[in-house]
């Protein structure tokens, strides 16, 4: 057995963000290319109107991966924090706790999908042109989205016990073999929406299998034993604390975006829902960058934070900062220059391309505000102070963008401009609005930092990190 967690608190924190930061980004891109394949693929040979509807079936899609987040992003933290405990046994209960809450999840969205299926589509903005796509995609995808939620919880775990590189080529594994069956199933067999269902749901099946395998074999500290499937109700209590900061963020994306494509429908149709759509293709790419900064940064910052090394969890967050922001810095330039190249990747509609490139323009111009948002999100989460990181990640889509979406197209209608174009401008105006409100609770949080801090409940113990109870 190989224990990776020692380094955690002796190598130089950028050496040490890198190594775990680069794994963790191209996984984050190689789970962004699941879907925008697909809909590079539909919108070349099938049209705007499958993207439309691929569009319709995200947020349903987003709700499924809450749930994985919500277990996954939990336990991964989680697990950092005891591995910084130097507690092997009490990991091990998180992992097969995790399991066990993978497995109550699944079958709860698997059942709920086929009892409610139109009524859900129909809530997230289907129209009678577009319900056809997104329900036979859905049909197939949704048991296989089960195995989704697994893989990304257990390729989490995998990277929070020392095992970054691995968990990259679990997903990448997948990507690929995604990648050549889209080519397959929809170019070569003219399968359309149902060959992207395939596809997703065969490669998504065998990363699971691959995930599943490595707390398997014997040279992993970390493995499934008899004593992990015991059902701890304080495990699943500590899990699920932390992990309803991503799954109230991903809900909360999918009820704003049910909102969001209604909006799109009143001002511009179904054109400008698939606008959204190719959209919210690119975006991932640049969210999952900064993701996967951040994803690096977790487990170094959770087990530090674990065993008290506070020098080292403030040169960790700094350092994913600034590459966030940076990332940031680079995806706006990108949507200010070569927006009509980004939009004709997804479509050779020509009236589709002309309204998506303004849409890229106003959705996607403050990137770095997203990135800063984004990094004290999940830095929170990472050091065991859930409802601080729910505000700051709720803040931008619930506070903020549901009234905006509301408020402001009218406005731009009432000066004459485009109504369409003040839902997408509602976007900008709230990433400045949520990246306000992160700095203040940052700011209100900053004796984290300070050698010797102990939160307030630790104390009289004496220790810092999340308290044990056996």
């Amino acid at each position: 057995m190989i224990d990776n967690t020692q380094e955690f608190e002796t190598k130089p924190i950028p050496a040490l963000l890198w190594q775990y930061a680069l794994p963790s980004v191209i996984t984050q891109i190689i789970a962004s290319v699941y879907n925008i394949v697909d809909r590079v693929f539909l919108g070349q040979c099938v049209g705007a109107l499958a993207i439309a509807g691929l569009a319709i079936t995200m947020p349903i899609m987003n709700i499924v991966h809450a749930f994985g987040s919500l277990v996954g992003a939990g336990a991964s933290a989680r697990m950092s924090i005891v591995l910084g405990r130097r507690d092997i046994r009490w990991a091990e209960k998180i992992l097969g706790n995790s399991m066990l809450l993978t497995f109550i999840f699944g079958a709860l969205f698997v059942s709920s999908w086929y009892i409610f299926a139109d009524q859900i589509l129909s809530l997230f903005g289907a129209s009678a042109d577009t319900i056809s796509y997104a329900r036979e995609y859905m049909n197939i995808v949704i048991p296989g989205m089960f195995l989704t939620t697994l893989t990304f919880n257990l390729t989490g775990l995998i990277r929070a016990s020392g095992y970054a590189n691995k968990s990259m080529w679990i997903m990448v594994c997948g990507a690929l073999i995604n990648i050549a069956l889209d080519a397959l199933f929809i170019y070569k067999l003219s399968w359309g929406i149902s060959g992207a269902a395939w596809a997703t749901t065969i490669s998504m099946s065998i990363s699971s299998v691959l995930a599943i395998s490595h707390f398997v074999l014997p040279k992993s500290f970390i493995r499934f034993r008899k004593h992990c499937w015991s059902p701890k109700l304080y495990i699943f209590r500590n899990i699920l604390a932390i992990g309803i900061s991503p799954f109230s963020m991903n809900v909360a994306a999918s009820a704003v975006a049910a909102l969001l494509n209604n909006q799109l429908l009143k001002y511009g149709g179904d054109t400008a829902v698939a606008t959204n759509g190719i959209v919210n293709s690119f975006a991932p790419l640049i969210i999952m960058l900064m993701l996967g900064i951040c994803q690096g940064m977790q487990p170094i910052a959770g087990y530090n934070y674990g065993a008290c090394k506070m020098d080292r969890l403030k040169s960790v967050y700094k350092l994913a900062m600034k590459w966030n922001v940076l990332i940031g810095v680079v995806g706006t330039f990108l949507v200010l220059t070569i927006p009509r190249y980004l939009a004709m990747a997804f479509t050779n509609d020509a009236a589709l391309i002309e309204q998506t490139v303004p849409a890229f323009r106003l959705v996607l111009v403050m990137c770095p505000f997203i990135g800063f948002t984004i990094t004290n999100s999940q830095f929170f989460q990472s050091i065991d102070k859930p409802w601080i990181a729910i505000v700051t990640s709720l803040s931008r889509q619930v506070l903020f963008l549901i009234p905006m979406i509301y408020i402001v197209p009218p406005i731009f209608e009432n000066v004459g401009w485009s109504g369409l174009l003040g839902v997408f401008f509602s976007c900008t105006i709230c990433d400045v609005m949520g990246a306000a409100l992160s700095a203040i609770l940052m700011r209100s949080q900053r004796t984290i930092f300070q050698p010797g801090y102990v939160p307030e409940e630790r104390k009289p113990r004496k220790e810092c990190g999340p308290k044990r109870e056996d």
